[in-house]
């Protein structure tokens, strides 16, 4: 096997995190995104958003482009909001 071919220790803890953390019921992408909006809505409300939508919650933990797509939003939200308090 050639060097290019295999994981570093980060790489391989982080696999099996997600095999660790796989459920069935995980949402994919796609559902995650419709329901992104409400979960930032919520964040920004200072509610418990992790609480009240746990598999979105642990989507975003799992998933690189989700999570960097909900940070987006919420910084957007956020500035919107200071935009308009300001």
């Amino acid at each position: 096997m050639s060097e290019d071919c295999m994981l570093n220790v980060s790489q391989v803890k982080k696999l099996v995190r997600t095999i660790v953390a796989f459920r069935h019921d995980e949402m994919t992408c796609e559902i995650c995104f419709h329901a992104l909006d409400r979960y930032v809505e919520m964040t920004l409300e200072g509610k418990n958003a992790a609480e009240a939508m746990p598999l979105v919650q642990s989507h975003l933990q799992g998933c690189t482009e989700c999570g960097e797509e909900f940070q987006a939003l919420l910084e957007a939200l956020k500035a919107i909001e200071d935009a308009h308090e300001g």
